[in-house]
């Protein structure tokens, strides 16, 4: 019976069993390492591109003077719940300011409260333009223009957000 019991028959296949359900385990780790890694990547490149699409956007009004720094009043769309429900407007989308110079067909980006744009990475995104009335205490009136970046389809996430004022002394 000792003799048996000291038998080291089998136990070879054992240690097999063993180390390849170790190997089994570590493999697995890494290819879930390598997937969440890849997700990560993939939000990077959206946040990314939005914010260059945020950029894109606020550098169109940079380029205008502050008296012609406003919305056109026909491109915000009465149903658009999205739209008027962001924090920026405070609940009230009075506080759009619209710009005499937002005319013609089709209306220049800059005055389009909302549009679908693609991306470089040709994605569609939301851009969200906001301009409202603002006056520090003491302080004189600035226009805070606000771009927000969405995903193009339901859910609208947002992937960037980006705020500049505007005073007088921007042009004359």
């Amino acid at each position: 019976m000792l003799s048996r019991l000291r038998n080291e028959k089998g136990f070879g296949l054992l240690e097999l069993l063993m180390a390849m359900t170790m190997l089994n385990i570590g493999i697995l780790a890494l290819v879930a390492a390598f997937n969440s890694g890849a997700v990560a990547l993939q939000r990077a490149s959206r946040v990314s591109t939005a914010a260059t699409l945020a950029d894109a956007q606020m550098e169109l009004y940079r380029a205008l003077t502050y008296t012609t720094i406003g919305l056109s009043s026909t491109s915000v769309n009465a149903t658009d719940s999205l739209y008027r429900s962001d924090s920026v407007l405070g609940g009230s989308i009075s506080n759009d300011l619209t710009a005499a110079s937002c005319t013609g067909s089709p209306l220049p980006n800059q005055c389009v409260a909302s549009r679908n744009a693609t991306g470089p990475d040709q994605r569609t995104y939301r851009v969200d333009s906001y301009v409202t009335a603002t006056t520090p205490t003491n302080g004189r009136a600035m226009k805070l223009v606000t771009i927000v970046v969405r995903a193009g389809t339901s859910p609208y996430r947002t992937y960037a957000r980006e705020q500049s004022t505007f005073d007088l002394s921007t042009g004359s």
